[in-house]
């Protein structure tokens, strides 16, 4: 048995001041320990989480199913390079087409960044026969940090200092399709876009719009890839979110949440698609490592046995009554967009304050895109704790001295 860390968070604070490069922004409290939507600093304070994990805890902080299978996992075999077969590989990729409804094959990564480097390459090989390679995203997008991704992030402030971005990527207004239409030539591959904006602002899609992105890409030859990374994995009450408008992608990628916690990303494609990954195109080392496997056909059998894919839409629904409500009332908020336990709150001043007073309050949320609240609670919240942090977001707002 383990001795309990008694260090202070001052004393954590100060050794990762001392050591850690300082590329994030952190707020001074060291957390220890979690349970489902709560989580406990060094000092025994609880706080109410409204974003776990940065999206990954789907099911909170130490969901049971997943904690049994990484214990009962990591005494058997932990990592082993894909050169060889592994049985938690193979389960992952089936249930994972499974629940696409159109099937499809995996490759497994580590991050979502990682995952829409693969989307990339799969888009460049498929159009290099006929001399296309550029791909198509939308404004105020986010596909992640390495150099294919970022280029791919259509969102200024991440290039700037880093330029010049990789050639071929142009960018289109979210929710045009005219603009979109027009930027496609004989060079395009394929587009590229999340279903749902998470980092943009919480930003579902105008009605026709996927559906008719996936009618260019017919007409036009192109792979349509939809970045699931943030969507995916029943967040937002369908196992992937593109299920909600009835459309057919060529390629998607997801992470974040696919394992619970465990870090562990993948893309699903057409088979055809697919084959155009041959060994030696691209890899990843820790990839579809047993354990992270593991992980996540825990969390996908917690979400069958517990019904979380109906639980998703009603912790939405709840959220949206809070939160419409606080509209009437409340001049700060202008918008509420919401799809499962997918939410954004439109306000009309800068939200770092909100999040900053909540935080004071025991409530953890986050602000994207400056002015718009991020909640992407775990799906078996339950009524209370919605109903408590909403409690605290509304007596915030109401309250606030812009």
């Amino acid at each position: 048995m383990t001795t309990p860390d008694r260090r202070s968070s001052a004393d954590v604070i100060a050794l990762a001041k001392q050591y850690l490069i300082g590329n994030y922004t952190r707020y001074p409290v060291c957390l220890v320990r979690g349970d489902g939507s709560w989580v406990w600093d060094a000092e025994g304070k609880r706080y109410l989480d409204l974003f776990p994990g940065w999206g990954c805890g789907l099911l909170g902080h130490c969901p049971p199913r997943i904690v049994t299978a990484v214990q009962a996992q990591v005494a058997e075999l932990i990592h082993v390079p894909n050169t060889w077969y592994t049985a938690p590989q193979a389960d992952l990729a089936k249930a994972l087409s499974d629940r696409t409804g159109w099937g499809g094959v995996c490759f497994f990564c580590n991050s979502g960044a990682e995952a829409n480097e693969a989307a990339i390459k799969l888009a460049r090989l498929h159009g290099r026969p006929r001399g296309r390679y550029k791909v198509v995203t939308m404004t105020n997008s986010f596909h992640g940090r390495t150099f294919g991704a970022l280029s791919a992030t259509a969102q200024p402030k991440y290039h700037a200092g880093l330029e010049p971005m990789l050639p071929g990527f142009l960018y289109a207004p979210h929710g045009d399709l005219d603009a979109v239409a027009k930027l496609i030539d004989t060079e395009t591959a394929a587009i590229l876009l999340e279903p749902i904006q998470g980092e943009g602002g919480i930003n579902l899609p105008p009605a026709g719009y996927l559906e008719g992105l996936r009618k260019l890409c017919d007409q036009n030859g192109l792979l349509l890839m939809l970045d699931e990374v943030q969507t995916g994995m029943g967040r937002t009450g369908k196992w992937y979110a593109h299920q909600h408008w009835n459309i057919v992608p060529d390629v998607v990628t997801l992470a974040k949440a696919v394992a619970g916690g465990v870090a562990l990303g993948g893309l699903i494609t057409k088979p055809e698609v697919g084959a155009l990954l041959k060994p030696g195109t691209h890899a990843a080392t820790f990839g579809g490592n047993p354990l992270a496997c593991r992980a996540a056909l825990a969390l996908i059998d917690t979400f069958d046995a517990d019904h979380l894919l109906d639980r998703a839409v009603q912790v939405g629904e709840r959220f949206r009554r809070h939160f419409l409500a606080l509209k009437e009332k409340c001049p700060l908020v202008t918008e509420v967009r919401i799809k499962g336990a997918m939410i954004g709150v439109q306000l009309a001043v800068d939200g770092a304050a909100v999040v900053q007073k909540c935080l004071d309050r025991g409530v953890l949320i986050n602000s994207t895109h400056q002015t718009v609240l991020r909640l992407l609670p775990a799906v078996n919240i339950t009524d209370e704790q919605i109903d408590a942090g909403c409690g605290v977001i509304a007596d915030v707002l109401l309250n606030h001295q812009a």
